[in-house]
């Protein structure tokens, strides 16, 4: 039976193209910097140079014990769970390593280890004596952080295409609040693939330069890397999940139903989890992917469901699209705005050509140095939008005292 209880977003680790670490990227967030905004012509089957986010600097490669688990993907997870350590480690001396959960979200997983074994094997005649199949199963990912952190409790992977990092914290929310576990580490981390970039490609849904979310001119996403990794738990922080809603359409398996109604649904099945009206909400980070179709679909369901004041923004042109990861980082630049030591308030800019189009958000979008007022409580909504008409909205925000 689901207990009515808060939970609390106590600690984040995240790494992205933004930089790493919280202070990095929480400084070039609102900035509006890009960093790891890279031009790479080794992903395209055609040699095409692509703009991707990219994270840079080497990553950690785990225990010996854990080389089956080896791959970008894993190193992006350790990174992350890295610089939670010590509140993992505290959370264990309190609860046990029985009762903390590990959930993660992820697209790729080890996949581009497997292109590489792949494409040796053809050309050497075998695999490579050290790839490992399980590096690149979707399930390793929360597995390998389990066995990297010797935590006991549950060990689930979510992946539901780019709504599965919000997924991983909603699932997170639950096992908690109905008692099954005290803690959970839960996240997302997905690393570039040439599966991932060529297959959105084929779609036609690359940008040709750095993707431009909701401007008249934008014509496509941009992948991304990195990792948002939370502990969440029932002792008191300074940021609540309050409150989280899903949906599932069906419509197309990779375009969004035009009038997102299942979007608006899951807004408000958030709100109604979150008991509160839809006036409490100061920001909403978008999922704003710069493709024709989603964004338009989006301006649809904010004016419809807030009107032409709310602001917003999405982090796309950033830091990519981080696919599984997405809903995950989405939350974590709600985290990070909402933490009291954003002591100007500062919301993530939206960064395009202001060029708006008709019928779209244009006059909702965050500007440079956009910023709540003093008053406002500092309530989020992160939307999260996946292939299939999967959604996912979680609200986050300062604890009330």
């Amino acid at each position: 039976m689901t207990v009515d209880k808060p939970v609390y977003l106590s600690a984040l680790g995240i790494l992205s193209a933004l930089g790493r670490g919280k202070d990095q990227v929480r400084d070039n967030l609102f900035a509006g910097l890009q960093p790891g905004i890279v031009s790479r012509d080794d992903l395209l089957v055609d040699g095409k140079p692509v703009f991707v986010g990219e994270v840079k600097g080497t990553l950690p490669i785990g225990l010996d014990s854990l080389s089956p688990y080896s791959s970008r993907n894993f190193g992006l997870s350790i990174a992350a769970v890295d610089e939670i350590r010590a509140e993992i480690d505290a959370a264990v001396f309190r609860y046990g390593p029985a009762r903390i959960a590990v959930v993660m979200a992820t697209c790729t997983s080890g996949i581009a280890e497997g292109e590489a074994a792949i494409i040796e094997s053809m050309t050497g005649g075998s695999l490579p004596a050290d790839f490992d199949v399980r590096a690149q199963e979707i399930g390793s990912t929360s597995e390998a952080v389990a066995c990297y952190l010797e935590l006991e409790g549950p060990a689930i992977s979510v992946s539901t295409a780019c709504s599965s990092g919000a997924h991983a914290l909603a699932m997170g929310r639950r096992l908690i609040r109905t008692g099954l576990v005290d803690a959970v580490v839960a996240g997302g981390a997905d690393s570039l693939s040439r599966l991932t970039v060529n297959g959105f490609q084929a779609l036609s849904a690359l940008s040709e330069g750095i993707c431009n979310p909701f401007s008249r001119n934008r014509d496509g996403t941009m992948m991304g890397e990195g990792a948002a990794i939370f502990l969440i738990e029932k002792q008191e922080s300074e940021i609540t999940l309050y409150g989280a809603g899903a949906s599932t359409d069906a419509y197309r398996m990779t375009a969004p139903e035009p009038e997102g109604k299942q979007l608006e649904r899951a807004i408000r099945l958030a709100f109604n989890d979150a008991d509160m009206p839809l006036d409490a909400i100061d920001y909403v980070h978008l999922h704003g992917t710069g493709t024709l179709q989603n964004d338009a679909m989006e301006s649809k369901v904010i004016s419809r469901v807030f009107g032409s004041k709310i602001p917003c923004s999405s982090s796309k042109a950033q830091i990519g699209h981080t696919l599984g990861t997405a809903g995950a980082m989405g939350a974590a630049h709600c985290w990070l705005a909402a933490q009291s030591n954003n002591e100007e308030r500062f919301l993530p800019p939206h960064i395009w050509d202001g060029e708006g189009e008709d019928d779209m958000i244009s006059d909702n979008l965050v500007s440079m140095g956009g910023h709540l007022g003093s008053d406002a409580q500092g309530i989020f909504m992160s939307n999260a939008i996946a292939f299939g008409g999967n959604n996912t909205i979680l609200i986050i925000g300062r604890s009330t005292q």
